[in-house]
């Protein structure tokens, strides 16, 4: 077993990662900015190592002072956590030459999941279907012109590098591609470092659900079913569940059979997200691989009562897996309580929590980071926990996280709680009658 892990995060997820370590028995060493140092992750961990200024290209994405933080303090492995450089494959092969256990996929795998023009070719090697759309990168408008009119409009213009919802354009014509498609690749070269661009067909109505998938080092894979992640706003999650209510059995299985046969396609090793659109007649199709754990892989582990951070570190340390497929056992929703004022175009609102009350009882659970008089900082993603309920049906979730969203409590800046607490009195919500664009059609308030 690893003795002791670098954590190079910060925020809850840092803070997941240590009470993972904790009941392992391991030694944990975070990093920081000077931003981060009255921060709980600091407390709680057992060192803990400034590598910098608040800006993350100076502190969390500056390998150097990572790694020397990690020789310093004598770790024998590094997690990345998700964001910053968790699906960076230069970072993982840094770490591998430097002598630590990077506690993710290889880098190879990284690095051919996170280039979506390669990834998709990938799968469509491996037998899972994909999006209609170009075969590769896209070199030239007449090319694009081309693909469009083949597959036919509307469609959607993709960075090859991007992700996390960026890096792409809507085109409803031949005039709307003529003007978008330089402009795409101008704004990928400038988000993503690489102006290649590639082209699906946009689909209708459909529905985000994504499969976890585990695999270890001796080639063994499962996957431990989906997740529901359709209520987004501008491509950002807002709520998550597992099951997902439109996921039968079958599909269940079809899904599943589909993102390990992606996964083996790259020898994939630790916990990792096949993400798929499923169009209104069920059709799915493989939309990207993210080779990291996910922000929402709490709800994976409620609906089955297993801890995904622990298995993630076991595999890494040359265990095998110890779970296997089996079928939901309780049904999990997920609320991202974010800095953000809804009621104002959900615009970002750091500054000071005054006062902070969790709620709690059975079947609930929080992942954060904040406590009273703490001081969100500008400079980072604006979570400030993620609310989690469990019960024995869906209905049952759901009346626990509105009575939890009642109790909750976070005075001092705006958050996304009036929003959360709207949504679990939707009746398309609590029919389950949702799909990525839902947000952009109706007026939540209402």
């Amino acid at each position: 077993m690893i003795k002791k892990i670098l954590i190079a995060n910060r925020g809850e997820i840092a803070l997941r990662i240590i009470r993972a370590c904790k009941e392992l028995g391991i030694k944990t060493v975070v990093v920081y900015s000077e931003a981060d140092a009255l921060s709980l992750p600091v407390k709680f961990a057992d060192e803990a190592v400034c590598i910098g200024p608040p800006s993350p290209a100076k502190s969390y994405l500056y390998i150097p002072a990572i790694i020397s933080a990690a020789q310093i303090t004598n770790c024998d492995a590094i997690h990345p956590g998700y964001g910053f450089l968790a699906e960076n494959a230069t970072f993982a092969e840094i770490c591998e030459a430097s002598g630590f256990i990077f506690i993710g996929p290889k880098p190879d795998s990284i690095s051919r999941m996170g280039n979506k023009s390669v990834a998709k070719e990938t799968m469509q090697k491996a037998g899972v279907p994909v999006i209609p759309g170009s075969n590769g990168i896209v070199h030239s408008l007449d090319e694009a012109i081309s693909v469009a009119e083949e597959i036919g409009y509307p469609i959607i213009i993709k960075a090859a590098a991007g992700g996390g919802g960026r890096g792409m354009r809507v085109v409803h014509d031949r005039e709307e591609l003529a003007k978008s498609f330089g402009i795409a690749k101008a704004e990928a070269g400038s988000f993503f470092g690489s102006p290649d661009v590639y082209i699906e067909k946009l689909l209708g109505k459909s529905r985000h659900i994504e499969v976890q998938v585990l695999g270890d080092k001796f080639g063994n894979i499962i996957h431990l079913n989906e997740r529901e992640c359709s209520l987004q706003r501008r491509h950002q999650k807002l709520i998550e569940e597992a099951p997902s209510p439109v996921v039968t059995p079958e599909l269940r299985r079809r899904m599943g059979e589909a993102a390990i046969a992606g996964a083996r396609a790259v020898n994939y090793i630790g916990p990792g997200t096949i993400e798929f659109l499923v169009d209104q007649d069920v059709n799915f199709y493989f939309m990207e691989m993210n080779t990291r754990i996910q922000v929402e892989h709490p709800v994976t582990e409620e609906s089955l009562c297993v801890d995904l951070i622990k298995e993630q570190i076991r595999i890494a340390s040359g265990e095998h897996l110890s779970l296997t497929i089996q079928e939901p056992k309780f049904h999990s929703i997920e609320c991202r309580i974010i800095a953000e004022d809804p009621y104002n175009d959900f615009r970002p609102s750091p500054g000071k929590i005054t006062s902070l009350h969790f709620p709690g009882g059975h079947g609930v659970r929080i992942d954060s980071h904040i406590y009273q008089e703490y001081v969100i900082p500008p400079y980072y993603d604006s979570l400030l926990a993620k609310l989690i309920t469990w019960g024995r049906s869906r209905e049952e979730a759901i009346v626990k996280m509105k009575r939890a969203l009642e109790e909750f409590v976070i005075e001092g800046v705006p958050t996304t709680i009036p929003f959360h607490l709207k949504m679990m009195e939707n009746p398309d919500f609590l029919a389950g009658n949702i799909d990525t664009k839902y947000l952009e059609r109706v007026d939540w308030q209402k």
